[in-house]
């Protein structure tokens, strides 16, 4: 029979074996064996971890790493590992404490600038962000993903030709064709893609769903959804069907509610819609892009509304058409755009938000069919204490 020490020896072995050809479980299956053979032996503890974190599980993969750092705190491997369990248990201080040990003890970790770079972006450390990230492409210039991130801040700040620059290197690099291109005519005034990219704006609301009810409306003073719905409920009517496009996490749902016999929702986003289905309010919801939806569904909807979801529209002719057919003789399309500059009639802004003006919207909706009822230009949301100027039009 083997001692103790020999046989964690060739389970560890046999753990990097499965680990190398990525076969996880059973790499952490042998390293769990073997530290329970040999406890305290730092070289298992920093693979179990290791491991731990390629299989998502942060909360214990970090005591095992932390464990590591204390027995071996020259270890800059153990230190960027460590740092990388800690953000994604949404530990952005500690994270970046590690993260920052590790690049003390090997500054050139492209990798390691940019996880540190996007912890001090949650933060709120913007320009220790976008020295990160500036430091990632230095250390990594081939690394696609820092060159992402640095043009997404640098854009954000109002940076927009340095972001541009950023953006075109990425996209050089083999960054998605699709994405890279919406942010490029964003930041450089290049013709626009009709829509947002659907992983854009999926990857962003399942990102933000946790949050998004109480930062709009706290933060962001968000006032899309009571703005437009205040005309349609005044005279306490009843709606016997309501179709609520890009519903989010059931802003507009919860609102319309006692007025409604049944409401639909369709979104991009899961994470919303987990959200907005813990409220109770919607008859159903749908997993799916709304254009795509608009063409296959039911009609007879009386109210369908689409609240501050058409800047992440740019070509709105379709999405008009395909709701003229949904919507019931007599029935009201209420929806909300954002406004761009004056004398323009679309864009798409460096906040990567598609604008159109009252005008635009006027035409438009004079071409599919409708009659403009009212229309009433007033704030959207505020960023930076400022208010984001918005159209609201009611439609029949």
């Amino acid at each position: 029979m083997m001692e103790p020490l020999a046989q964690a020896r060739t389970l560890f072995l046999e753990g990097l074996d499965h680990f190398k050809a990525s076969r996880l479980a059973d790499a952490r299956r042998c390293f769990e064996q073997a530290l329970a053979l040999a406890p305290g032996r730092v070289s298992v503890m920093l693979n179990l971890g290791i491991t731990r974190g390629h299989l998502g599980e942060f909360a214990a993969a970090e005591p095992l790493l932390r464990g590591v750092t204390e027995a071996e705190p020259h270890d800059a491997a153990a230190w960027a590992w460590l740092g990388h369990a800690r953000a994604s248990l949404g530990r952005w201080l500690p994270a970046c404490e590690a993260l920052a040990r590790s690049l003390a003890l090997a500054p050139g970790q492209g990798p390691v600038w940019l996880a540190l770079g996007r912890c001090r972006v949650r933060l709120g450390e913007i320009e220790a962000a976008l020295a990160a990230f500036t430091r990632a492409t230095e250390a990594s210039p081939e690394l696609e993903p820092a060159w992402s991130a640095l043009g997404g801040l640098l854009r954000e700040t109002g940076r927009l030709a340095e972001a541009a620059q950023a953006f075109r290197r990425a996209q050089a690099l083999g960054a998605d064709p699709q994405l890279l291109g919406y942010y490029l005519a964003a930041v450089d005034g290049g013709a626009p893609p009709p829509s947002a990219p659907r992983q854009y704006v999926e990857g962003l609301f399942d990102e933000y769903a946790a949050e998004f009810g109480d930062h709009l409306v706290s933060h962001l003073r968000y006032q899309a959804p009571q703005t437009l719905l205040a005309p349609l409920i005044r005279a306490a009517p009843r709606y016997r069907q309501v179709l609520d496009l890009g519903c989010g996490s059931g802003l507009c749902g919860s609102i319309v509610h006692p007025f409604a016999d049944a409401i639909d929702g369709v979104d991009l986003s899961r994470a919303m819609l987990a959200q907005a289905g813990r409220l109770g309010v919607y008859r159903d919801l749908v997993h799916q892009d709304i254009a795509s939806y608009l063409d296959t569904a039911a009609t007879g909807f009386d109210l369908v509304l689409a609240a501050d979801v058409f800047i992440y529209v740019g070509e709105l002719e379709a999405i008009f058409t395909a709701v003229r057919r949904v919507l019931a003789p007599g029935g009201c399309f209420a929806c909300s755009v954002e406004l761009p500059p004056a004398g323009i009639d679309t864009c798409l802004l460096p906040s990567l938000r598609y604008a159109h003006s009252e005008t635009f919207m006027r035409r438009l909706a004079e071409r599919t069919g409708f009659r403009v009822r009212e229309a009433r230009q007033a704030p959207l949301r505020e960023e930076q204490r400022r208010p984001v100027p918005g159209c609201y039009l009611w439609l029949d």
